[in-house]
């Protein structure tokens, strides 16, 4: 190809991931990392060759049918893809990739910290040293629960799913119940793991229930009202899945009314903004969607997204074509 292909990124990225993009294609990029508008997106379709978006990019299908559209591939720099309207860009021939494996270790370890979070207070404990509240230790003092040996439930049974069961029983000696919306091979039986027949006998059998389901219109909400009443009055939810899994409205209502115990989220409905009734409570432990963030994922990621993108202009096969 006589001229290099022209490749927007609408966020700032690792240094070194920049780099090898550079390397191999002409980049536009707001170098404020400010994101896209919706018209900033729709003229990086007429503009560019390819995108690489990001999570928080809404690819609606008013991109895909442009009529003067000049990309030909999304590489998303992420697992999920429910920011991209995928029936628009299949309808327009459009590619869309993304970028799996990365980070599952990354994110179960997470899924991990915030059991260990919720259970143990620890950002309660946190917040009390450092206001300067702390009276010293007392038997009695700051009590939380123990991880080792409770059951927990998992939600979705992927990469990450997988992982977070073999942390929960290798390390803390714990029994791990499954349920899944999809009935493909998954690892339950090399990990020891029992699959349950129904969301409603997991909930009821769990101690704590960690989200790993992928977004779709079929999963908003999957956990509501309903099914936080069906959780033991000491259950805790954890959720480093997609924030509109659960329906924050009534995760606040849950807690308000001593329905479950406690919750650990990385992820939000409406990121960044959080529910209110969920930022005063003690029981709850919020993060700011750090499920990938660590610097060898990072940049595993983008050099996934960038893999896609020379395979896409050399007429190989996407490695990770969604």
């Amino acid at each position: 190809m006589s001229e290099r292909p022209v490749v927007c990124v609408t966020r700032r990225l690792p240094h070194v991931v920049e780099e090898a993009l550079r390397a191999r294609f002409k980049i536009l990029q707001d170098p404020s990392d400010t994101p896209l508008d919706a018209d900033g997106l729709h003229r990086a379709f007429r503009e560019a060759d390819a995108l690489l978006t990001t999570v928080t990019d809404r690819v609606d299908a008013r991109c895909f049918a442009q009529a003067d559209r000049r990309a030909t591939l999304v590489a998303n720099f992420g697992v999920g893809v429910n920011n991209i309207d995928l029936a628009a860009a299949r309808a327009a021939g459009v590619a869309i990739t993304n970028t799996p494996d990365v980070l599952t270790d990354d994110t179960a370890d997470l899924a991990m910290l915030l059991m260990l979070a919720v259970l143990r207070r620890t950002g309660e404990g946190e917040r009390m040293l450092r206001r300067g509240a702390w009276p010293g230790w007392s038997p009695t003092g700051m009590l939380g629960a123990r991880l080792t040996g409770r059951t927990l439930g998992i939600v979705g049974l992927g990469r990450i799913g997988s992982a977070v069961a073999r942390r929960a029983q290798e390390g803390f000696g714990m029994r791990v119940l499954a349920w899944s919306r999809s009935s493909r091979p998954d690892d339950a039986g090399r990990l020891r793991v029992e699959r349950v027949a129904t969301l409603a006998e997991l909930l009821e059998r769990s101690d704590i229930v960690s989200l790993h389901c992928p977004a779709a219109p079929e999963t908003r909400h999957l956990i509501g009202a309903p099914e936080f009443l069906r959780m033991p009055r000491h259950g805790v939810l954890i959720n480093t899945a997609r924030g509109d899994v659960v329906d924050e409205s009534a995760l606040v209502s849950a807690l308000e009314a001593g329905t479950i115990a406690g919750a650990g989220l990385d992820v939000y409905e409406a990121e960044p903004r959080v529910h209110p009734g969920l930022l005063s409570r003690e029981d709850v432990v919020l993060l700011p969607h750090l499920g990938s963030a660590t610097r060898e994922t990072r940049e595993g990621m983008g050099y996934r997204a960038v893999a896609n993108l020379e395979a896409h202009f050399s007429g190989r096969a996407l490695p990770d074509r969604v």
